[in-house]
């Protein structure tokens, strides 16, 4: 089941109610180190529209960070779509394919939106529902600033920054320009589908 949440008439996002098995819940050792050893780590995601390349922030938000790597060792983005782009506000993705269907995802982790990071343009931060606590893959690129989304706004809770884009923000530009439809119950879905093709490991710039 889909849950949707509207806010300001504007941002929606979805997460799937699925439950998920006792053995989806244990994070993968490399992603565990990576999270708990270093101040940052960076991630390369590649679309069909160009390369972003992402650093994240486990001292800032190691549960989020953690959650999200364990997604990225287990190859989970790889042909999930930007399937929600809206100009002058951000790009959402990480969770449908372009079919429009929805992947299984590992449960929910606990919102960090009071981390001091705050959704700036470039800010990769985490999507979720009405519940704070309810983030699982899907993520959302901030095309401008947005202190709307900052905590404790806008419902008292605020969204949680994981990481921020270092390279190819271009491409997220393109990618927010991109016409869109109404397609399966979701709105500003990309005509032309936006497919990650995968996400990785990437070294940072000393």
């Amino acid at each position: 089941m889909v849950r949707t949440l509207q806010f300001a008439a504007l941002f929606c996002v979805y997460a799937a109610g699925m439950a998920c098995t006792a053995d989806q819940t244990k994070p993968t050792s490399s992603a565990t180190a990576v999270a708990a050893n270093v101040k940052s780590v960076a991630v390369l995601i590649e679309t069909t529209m160009g390369n972003m390349k992402v650093e994240l922030y486990p001292d800032k938000a190691p549960k989020t960070v953690e959650s999200f790597l364990v997604y990225v060792n287990e190859g989970f983005y790889t042909d999930t779509i930007f399937h929600r782009v809206i100009p002058g506000f951000m790009i959402q993705g990480g969770n449908l394919t372009a079919n429009m269907q929805e992947k299984p995802t590992r449960p929910p982790i606990p919102l960090e939106s009071r981390n001091g990071l705050k959704n700036v343009r470039g800010a990769v931060a985490m999507a979720r529902t009405s519940d704070p606590n309810s983030g699982t893959s899907q993520f959302f690129i901030n095309i401008k600033d947005n202190p709307e989304l900052d905590y404790p706004k806008p419902d008292g809770h605020g969204y949680a920054v994981f990481g921020k884009v270092i390279e190819g923000m271009g491409v997220a530009d393109k990618i927010v320009a991109a016409p869109t439809t109404t397609r399966s119950g979701y709105r500003d879905v990309p005509i032309d589908p936006i497919v990650i093709t995968r996400v990785t490991l990437a070294t940072l710039a000393k």
